[in-house]
C-alpha cells in the first residue's frame, strides 16, 4: 500500500520548466513516478520531453488527472503555488522549495489542513515509495522495497539510513522527509499515524535533530497509539546551544530541544534511539530479524 505516494499517483511538477523542476521531474518520471504534466504560467502548450506544460494547476488536473503536485517554485512564488495546487482539488502537495517565509506557511496551513490536504514541505527532500513513486530529490537507486517506513527531518541523514539498511538486505515501505523549517505541512505524528495504518510497514524509523519538540511529541503518540515498533536516531549530540546548525528549527535554546534531551524523552517512552546511523541501521536489522 505504502503512504502518500504510490502507483495511483498522476504527478504535476509545479516549475517544470526550470532547470532544478525540469532535472528531478525528469529523474522521478525516468524512476517510475506518472507524471503527467508541468505547469508553468505564460508557457502552456509547450512540453518537456513529451510532458505537457499547462499554464495553471486546474487545467492540469482538468487535462492529465493530475493528482499529486510537486512544488519547485521560488520561495517568494511558494506558498501561492500550494494555494493555486490546492484550490485546483490537488490532494497531495510536495514542496522541495527552501527559504520559504515562515509566516506565509503560517497563514497557509489552516487553509491546506481544513481542506484535508496533505502537505509535505517545504524545504524537504521528497517522499519516495521504492518500487512505486518518487516525488521529490530523494536518490530512489539507494533504497529498495521493504516493509520498514521512514520518516525524516533531514534529507542527507534519510539517505544515509536508508542506504544502510540497504546494504542490510532491508527495504523500506514508504521514506518521507517532513522538512527542516519551523513550519512543515505534515508533523512526524502525521506521518507516525500513517505508518500505523499501512499494511505494508512493520517497524519505523524516526530520524530527527536538534530544536523544537517535535521529536517529544511523537514520543508520547508511540506510547499510546502505535503497536508497530519505532526507533529513532537523533542528530546533533556535539552541537553547541543558542547556535542554529543547517535546518531553520535546528537551534537549542536552554536545555531544551538538545540531542540528549530529545534522546531521554525517546527511551523514556519505549523508543530505542541510536547514536549514529549505522547503530540504528543494525538495531533495525535485529528487530526485523526478531520479528521475521
Amino acid at each position: 500500500m505504502a503512504i502518500i505516494v504510490d502507483n495511483d499517483t498522476r504527478l504535476v511538477v509545479q516549475g517544470l520548466t526550470g532547470s532544478e523542476g525540469r532535472f528531478h521531474g525528469l529523474r522521478n518520471r525516468a524512476y517510475g513516478t506518472n507524471v503527467v504534466a508541468g505547469v508553468t504560467p505564460g508557457k502552456g502548450g509547450q512540453d518537456v520531453e513529451g510532458i505537457p506544460v499547462f499554464d495553471t494547476v486546474a487545467e492540469a488536473v482538468s487535462e492529465a488527472g493530475a493528482n499529486t503536485s510537486l512544488v519547485f517554485v521560488p520561495a517568494r512564488f511558494a506558498v501561492d503555488a500550494v494555494y493555486e495546487a490546492v484550490d485546483a482539488g490537488i490532494g497531495t502537495v510536495i514542496a522541495i522549495t527552501e527559504h520559504v517565509p515562515a509566516h506565509e506557511m503560517l497563514r497557509a496551513y489552516p487553509y491546506f489542513r481544513g481542506k484535508g490536504v496533505t502537505m509535505i514541505g517545504p524545504n524537504c527532500p521528497g517522499v519516495l515509495s521504492p518500487g512505486k513513486a518518487n516525488v521529490g530529490i530523494i536518490p530512489a537507486e539507494i533504497f529498495s522495497e521493504g516493509s520498514i517506513g521512514l520518516v525524516s527531518r533531514s534529507g542527507t541523514l534519510t539517505y544515509q539510513i536508508g542506504h544502510e539498511l540497504t546494504q542490510l538486505g532491508l527495504g523500506n515501505s514508504t521514506i518521507v522527509g517532513i522538512g527542516g523549517d519551523p513550519v512543515v505541512g505534515s508533523s512526524f505524528i502525521d506521518v507516525l499515524e500513517r505508518f500505523e495504518a499501512d499494511d505494508e510497514t512493520d517497524l519505523v524509523v524516526m530520524v530527527g535533530e536538534i530544536g523544537g519538540d517535535e521529536e517529544e511529541k511523537a514520543a508520547g503518540f508511540v506510547q499510546e497509539r502505535m503497536s508497530k515498533p519505532v526507533l529513532s536516531y537523533i542528530a546533533g549530540f556535539s552541537a553547541p546551544p543558542g547556535k542554529t546548525m543547517g535546518h531553520a528549527g535546528a537551534i537549542i535554546s536552554g536545555s531544551s530541544g538538545t540531542a540528549q534531551a530529545k534522546k531521554e524523552a525517546l527511551e523514556a517512552c519505549g523508543i530505542e534511539v541510536g547514536t549514529t546511523p549505522t547503530e540504528v541501521a543494525q538495531m533495525v536489522a535485529e528487530r526485523a530479524g526478531a520479528r521475521a
